[in-house]
């Protein structure tokens, strides 16, 4: 059974962007009478029909909102959408959760399938921070929530931790214990998250005058298999450090497991810190130091300022909320017994 048209084959038949192609079936204007015989044209001869949805996008809200994430895996997202869904049932709108698995291609689709059906607003933690296919959502008046990862081209409302914070908390907390050759397992430097945890590692090793080795500072990309392989780098550097910093949740996952493998005793030879709490924190022996996040919170303002924006169509200036992270201290932290591999 073939499937039916769509908006997006329209505008490819037309050879015109979605945007003016939902000008042109919402008679909203502003298209040239050319352009606009050749898109009605490809709606008969495709035989393109709207859904209910689309037939009342621009015109009336459809009660749902969509919500995008780089990766459904990572344990902060989960949290986040749990929010996000409390406080949308609370106000009667339904969520669609969407994950790109951090490719802008298919970020880009989902953005356009959201346009598709509707959406009243989206929430989003962008796989590309520079959002120029976010002007999608823009252009028809859709407002966008940024978590966690900036906008830099777009004027959006945004819920951040404090990344820079919570990773100093961390650095501060080993040098404090006595660790001078501390490593870290970076996440995308391209990336808010990414950068600015590097950042707060740097500025903790510079506030106490502690040596910053190229050697200790690996690069991951928030995969588990990132995670484990910084581990094995980490363990065959000429003198392995007394302790890690780890920039997410996933690549902790990878981490224990690679120096489970390796045989590199947590918390006696290397202590560890991880941003993001996970669920094999505690139930670790010794048990996981993290920095943790209040997804929930995170969640719950995001919905809150999207359903400002959905309910209050004048003007409002772009707001941004910065929310603090917490060091929690469990066993995995020691004073150093171990240095650079020397006993």
């Amino acid at each position: 059974m073939e499937s039916k048209p769509n908006i997006q084959d329209v505008a490819k038949l037309a050879n015109v962007s979605i945007a003016t192609v939902s000008r042109v079936i919402n008679n909203q204007g502003g298209v040239r009478k050319a352009t606009e015989d050749r898109i009605v044209k490809a709606i008969q001869d495709l035989g393109y029909i709207r859904n209910a949805a689309a037939r009342t996008m621009k015109n009336k809200e459809t009660k749902t909102i969509g919500v995008i994430v780089p990766d459904i895996k990572n344990p902060f997202f989960p949290l986040v959408m749990a929010g996000i869904e409390q406080k949308a049932r609370e106000k009667e709108y339904f969520t669609i959760l969407s994950s790109t698995n951090e490719s802008p291609i298919v970020e880009e689709e989902i953005v356009k399938n959201f346009i598709e059906r509707g959406v009243d607003g989206v929430i989003i933690t962008t796989a590309n921070e520079n959002g120029d296919h976010l002007n999608l959502l823009q252009e028809q008046g859709i407002p966008v929530v940024a978590v966690d990862r900036s906008i830099k081209k777009l004027e959006v409302d945004s819920v951040f931790v404090d990344n820079i914070k919570g990773t100093y908390q961390a650095v501060q907390h080993l040098i404090l214990q006595g660790h001078r050759d501390i490593a870290i397992i970076c996440g995308p430097q391209n990336t808010k998250p990414g950068l600015e945890r590097f950042l707060g590692y740097q500025k903790a090793l510079e506030d106490y005058n502690a040596p910053l080795n190229e050697s200790y500072i690996v690069q991951g990309d928030f995969s588990e298999k990132s995670g484990y392989e910084a581990a094995q780098k980490l363990f065959h550097t000429e003198h392995k450090p007394t302790a890690i910093f780890s920039s997410n949740n996933l690549m902790t996952i990878g981490c224990m497991k690679s120096l489970k493998d390796l045989g590199w005793k947590l918390g006696e030879e290397v202590s560890f810190i991880g941003f993001d709490d996970v669920d094999i924190a505690t139930f670790m022996e010794p048990k996981l130091s993290v920095v943790t996040r209040p997804m929930n919170t995170v969640g719950e303002i995001a919905f809150q300022l999207l359903h400002d924006r959905i309910s209050f169509k004048d003007a409002m200036p772009k707001r941004e909320y910065l929310l603090s992270p917490e060091l929690i201290v469990r066993g995995s932290c020691r004073l150093p017994q171990f240095h650079n591999g020397r006993g």
